[in-house]
């Protein structure tokens, strides 16, 4: 019930959404009845279907193939709209602005074609001006010089019986000489003008908003370098360095290229160990594995080690750990490795709670010894008060995106406790990692992806 009632509410929304752009830029832009209002209409209709596609497509078990046909056209078109309605609403301040501007331009420019200035005198009322200091006219002299087509009597008229009351002709109204200028062209009006404004700069802005934060994704992940220092480490793991990527998203979109340009990136950075923190895929083994197995490439002394994130527990988790094994990763299930200098750990991530597969805290490091350096691998950061209940050093995480599309690490703020970078909590450090994919839209603004190596600092160096 909760859920159906979420679903009618985001739908609303998603409709009033589309509702209030078709009007921005097709309503108040085109005439009616015209192609472009025809276009415009059926296309407000269209995308708002392929992004539904798009989104639901997977889940309802649809050909892979069609999978790839909705997704580009459906998850684009949704970064398209935030972004086009983020700049329609900055336009609602520019539009009034604007209307006042060219207001006041047409008045002043009515104005000067006129050539009578507001506070001039009228000179066609037929009255001479009143001069101070000089006599006033009398009545007979007004008459006299009166204006043109007025004649004044010589003499004094008396009416008599013959003018009594009776029909009187009415002179006829001679025609008036055609002064007015010719009519004008036919142009848009003020409110049109803006309208097309207005709608052009926030159509241009917002695509290309989207075209750069699309750009950056297909480019691939940049890598970053940060120092943790680490009280317990020894001296002898000093500078150990961990390649750390998580959310990679393998999917209909970012598929075999996007992981061979991954394990590019990682390797040149010849990494000591190499930890993929969950989100591997959106997808079937079936639909994917082979878009995957690039993975088998990747080289790090120490080996490379994959915990599961929430989106494998849409794809089929059981059967993922089982490939990502096959292809040279080492799964750490709620459990431990010893690797030279610390304990290399990793839980699964709590949406396999709902498979009786979620973390377990104490499988993974509950009989450790504590004298020792600890790392562990959780795909959510919200876990990191388990992490410092069970006394690890630094926890590697990724699940936020770094928020992905400006505005959303605000909301992502609101769900998680660190965003992306590296924050403190009590004895234990939380490294969130932005992710090197995306998922839905291939675009991300704000929020760049990346691959970040860890070097691990030991203080007694």
């Amino acid at each position: 019930m909760v859920f159906a009632l979420v679903a009618l509410v985001v739908l609303a929304l998603l409709g009033a959404v589309h509702r209030y752009v078709w009007r921005r830029f097709v309503g108040d832009t085109t005439e009616p009845g015209s192609r472009l209002r025809r276009a415009g209409t059926v296309a407000a209709f269209v995308l708002p279907l392929l992004s539904v596609g798009a989104m639901t497509s997977g889940r309802v078990g649809a050909p892979f193939w069609l999978q790839q046909v909705l997704a580009w056209p459906g998850f684009l078109w949704l970064a398209c709209l935030l972004y086009l309605t983020l700049a329609l609403l900055v336009g609602e301040v520019v539009r009034p602005v604007l209307l006042r501007i060219l207001a006041r331009r047409d008045a002043a420019r009515a104005g000067a074609e006129s050539g009578t200035p507001a506070g001039t005198p009228a000179e066609t009322s037929g009255f001479p001006t009143e001069v101070p200091g000089e006599p006033r006219p009398r009545t007979e002299e007004l008459v006299t010089s009166g204006s043109a087509g007025v004649s004044a009597p010589s003499e004094a008229v008396v009416p008599t019986a013959s003018d009594a009351p009776g029909p009187v002709a009415e002179p006829e109204a001679e025609p008036a000489a055609s002064t007015s200028a010719p009519a004008p062209a036919p142009h848009p009006s003020r409110r049109l003008f803006v309208s097309r404004v207005v709608g052009g700069a926030a159509a241009a802005a917002g695509l290309a908003t989207v075209g750069y934060g699309a750009s950056g994704v297909l480019r691939g992940p940049s890598v970053r370098r940060i120092t943790v220092p680490l009280a317990k480490l020894p001296r002898a793991a000093h500078g150990f360095r961990i390649a750390v990527v998580s959310d990679i998203h393998i999917g209909p979109i970012l598929g075999r290229a996007h992981t061979r340009r991954i394990v590019d990136t990682i390797n040149a950075t010849s990494p000591d160990l190499v930890a993929v923190v969950g989100d591997l895929v959106d997808g079937s083994v079936a639909d994917l594995g082979s878009a995957a197995e690039p993975l088998a490439a990747l080289r790090a002394r120490h080996g490379s080690y994959f915990v599961t994130g929430n989106h494998e527990y849409f794809s089929g988790a059981e059967q993922w750990v089982d490939h990502v094994r096959e292809l040279g990763l080492v799964p750490l299930e709620n459990a431990r490795v010893e690797i030279a200098g610390f304990d290399l750990a990793g839980v699964n991530d709590i949406a396999g709670e709902t498979e009786g597969q979620g973390p377990d805290f104490g499988s993974a490091l509950g009989d450790r010894d504590r004298g020792r350096a600890a790392v562990l691998m959780a795909h959510q950061p919200v876990v990191i008060h388990d992490a410092v209940e069970h006394g690890v050093d630094l926890q590697l995480s990724g699940h936020t995106h770094g928020g992905q599309l400006w505005p959303g690490n605000l909301l992502a703020e609101l769900a998680n406790p660190t965003v992306a970078g590296l924050e403190r909590y009590g004895d234990t450090q939380l490294f969130v990692s932005r992710g090197a994919g995306a998922w839905g839209p291939p675009v991300r603004v704000g929020a760049p992806s990346d691959i970040t190596v860890v070097e691990l600092a030991s203080r007694q160096a």
